[in-house]
């Protein structure tokens, strides 16, 4: 019986484990169901997000190191360089390549801690750090000795350069001398970590010529290599350079070169392993023709230098527009900048202010300049004709309830014409005619010129402080009423009147064509047509009058630039120049000396600026005296050379017969 019931129990129990249990039942779906989620998570990771795998581990293991191209050079219209690119030679250690010295340096440090029992053992950290910068001493220490030198390594240095830099060459010796290369070169051993590692730094032939005009560059960190691949990719760049002012800086797109570069895999410690998985070279970039003449330019610097004050001078070619002489003094020689510019000759291009190019960024006073454009203004007007005199000048001219003097000559002009006004720059007919011209009729004629704006010359930094004031003008930046001794200041350039150099020099570029307005460029176009704007508006009578008042100017008996005739070392032979001298007093501080011309007077081909400030507050300065013989300077040189080219072409045995 008991038997039967523990049979009857057992099977009872066999039963019941053969049977369906709820609760094992609800975790089959779970199971299954955490199954099929693993299989898709490892189906999406494995296939569907491979890609996005492949780039975090290539972004980990590859690095890209960008080498700048070569800037662009720069030429004259000639075909003379003015800024260029030579070798800059240095001595580089490449720290990648040390990876077993700096272990095997790192654990004989270490034994010799140990051995000393020295209580105050570096960690490891330090040690590394000692044992990198041993390294490398020694490298250097076989510089040294070829070149008989004593440098030394910096321990920080070298930490900051393996911890950011590895890639890159740690430079041990920069700037070396050629023959120091030479040396080295013989010397050093062909497959070796040390190597030596040619740059790119900007040169400059001519020095301090065209200083502002030219311009220079500064070091760019950030490089780019537009269509090299790897952008999400660590890299490294090596330093290029980034134009800052001057031509360098509007042109830095033109000029800059085409950034090469290479990509390298990485091993877990950084360091690169050969060979490189892409590499493209740099590419030098384009270079610029300008419309600068270095021999009209060295002549205008040579003699603005002279007078040892500062000033500026703008020589432009009529028919085109092109720029033959942009100086300004005083300025900076551009070999300081290459490769940097030190702290101390920044310092003292500050404390002379030369960082000023005062051909475009100083605005001054036109004076006696400015009667050109007062006549234009009066003739068109009708106020004025050139057979007529319009007032007599004994010195002074009492009206309006007080004396206005004539300062030209201080003598007494009497009944003059147009022109012997315009050669003698008679103040008190000039205040006349701006009476009867109006001083709203002056400021419309002087905009027509485009006289008060900016010319919009290819350079950075052109001043926008230029004015050409009338009533309303003074109304509303004075808050005072306008006049008659304000027209009578307008009509002869004093008062509020401000424009630059460059804006006078494309002035007389104007008048020389007969035309209104001069766009000047910096570029030259061996091909570029003769620019054509509005007309002046002059009849043939009143534009010769105007033309012999201003070849009077450059005439004796009184000329007021007589001395370009006058003095053998001023004339310009063969040639007639129409000019306009200028003495201008900035308020409150110096004197300004003005000339403006252009010649040959009936065939002009060059028009030209020169404007120079006076070192002693008060100081008569005369423009005929100390501007004039500045642009004789250039006038001889341009005259010059256009002669020896035309004897040159006369000459030629490849004549046609």
């Amino acid at each position: 019986m008991q038997k039967n019931l523990e049979s009857s129990e057992s099977g009872s129990l066999l039963e019941t484990h053969k049977g369906s249990d709820p609760r094992i039942l609800f975790f089959y779906p779970v199971i299954f169901g955490l199954l099929a989620i693993l299989a898709g998570g490892l189906f999406y990771q494995q296939l569907l997000n491979a890609g996005a795998h492949q780039d975090r581990e290539r972004m980990q293991n590859q690095r890209r190191i960008l080498v700048p191209g070569p800037r662009g050079s720069i030429y004259d219209r000639n075909g003379q360089l003015l800024v260029g690119s030579r070798p800059r030679f240095s001595v580089v250690l490449y720290l990648d390549e040390l990876r077993s010295e700096f272990r095997r340096q790192f654990i004989e440090i270490r034994k010799a801690y140990r051995r000393g029992g020295d209580a105050q053992m570096p960690n490891s950290s330090q040690m590394e750090q000692i044992a990198r910068a041993t390294v490398v001493q020694r490298y250097l220490d076989q510089v040294n000795e070829i070149l008989g030198r004593h440098e030394k390594v910096s321990v920080k240095d070298v930490q900051d350069h393996f911890e950011g830099q590895l890639l890159l060459p740690y430079t041990l010796v920069d700037g070396l001398e050629p023959t120091e290369y030479a040396r080295l070169l013989e010397r050093l051993p062909v497959q070796s970590p040390l190597q030596l590692y040619t740059s790119s730094a900007r040169y400059y032939p001519y020095g301090s010529a065209a200083a502002h005009t030219l311009g220079y560059v500064g070091t760019d960190p950030d490089v780019s290599a537009e269509g090299f691949p790897g952008d999400d990719l660590t890299t490294f760049n090596m330093k290029g350079a980034i134009g800052r002012d001057g031509l360098e800086k509007t042109f830095d797109a033109q000029l800059e070169g085409k950034a090469g570069g290479t990509i390298f895999r990485v091993d877990h410690f950084g360091y690169k392993v050969t060979p490189p998985i892409a590499r493209r070279l740099p590419v030098q970039g384009h270079s610029l023709t300008t419309s600068l003449d270095i021999d009209l330019q060295l002549a205008a610097e040579q003699k603005l230098h002279e007078t040892n004050t500062p000033g500026a001078a703008v020589a432009l070619d009529v028919r085109t527009g092109e720029v033959l002489v942009l100086a300004s003094v005083p300025d900076y020689d551009l070999r300081e900048f290459s490769p940097r510019l030190s702290f101390a000759a920044a310092a003292d291009i500050k404390e002379r202010q030369a960082w000023a190019n005062r051909a475009i960024s100083s605005a001054y006073p036109p004076g006696s300049t400015f009667k050109i454009l007062t006549t234009i203004a009066a003739l068109r007007s009708g106020s004025i004709t050139p057979d007529q005199p319009i007032v007599d000048c004994e010195g002074v001219l009492h009206k309006f309830g007080r004396g206005f003097v004539c300062y030209n000559g201080r003598g007494h002009h009497g009944e003059v014409l147009l022109p012997d006004a315009i050669a003698s720059s008679c103040d008190i007919f000039f205040y006349e005619a701006g009476w009867r011209t109006t001083p709203d009729r002056l400021a419309e004629e002087a905009r027509r010129f485009h006289l008060g704006r900016p010319t919009g010359i290819q350079l950075p930094y052109e001043t926008s402080r230029m004015v050409i004031p009338d009533p309303a003008w003074k109304q509303k930046h004075i808050g005072a009423a306008w006049y008659p001794g304000d027209t009578a200041n307008m009509a002869i350039g004093q008062g509020y009147v401000l424009v630059t150099p460059l804006e006078m020099a494309c002035f007389a570029a104007s008048v020389a064509r007969g035309e209104v307005f001069t766009k000047p460029t910096l570029l030259h176009d061996p091909h570029a047509p003769t620019q054509h704007t509005e007309p002046i508006g002059l009849t043939p009578e009143q534009r010769q009058a105007l033309i012999a008042g201003m070849v009077g100017v450059t005439q004796p008996p009184h000329g007021t630039a007589r001395v370009l005739t006058t003095l053998e070392s001023l004339r310009v032979p063969g040639v007639e120049i129409a000019g306009k001298t200028g003495t201008a007093q900035i308020p409150g501080n110096k004197n300004v000396a003005w000339f403006i011309c252009f010649a040959p007077a009936q065939n002009p081909e060059i028009a030209i600026a020169v404007a120079i400030e006076g070192d002693t507050a008060g100081e008569e300065f005369s423009g005929g005296i100390y501007s004039a013989p500045v642009a004789s300077r250039i006038l001889q040189t341009y005259f010059k050379k256009k002669a020896a080219g035309a004897a040159t072409r006369t000459a030629s045995p490849f004549t046609l017969r």
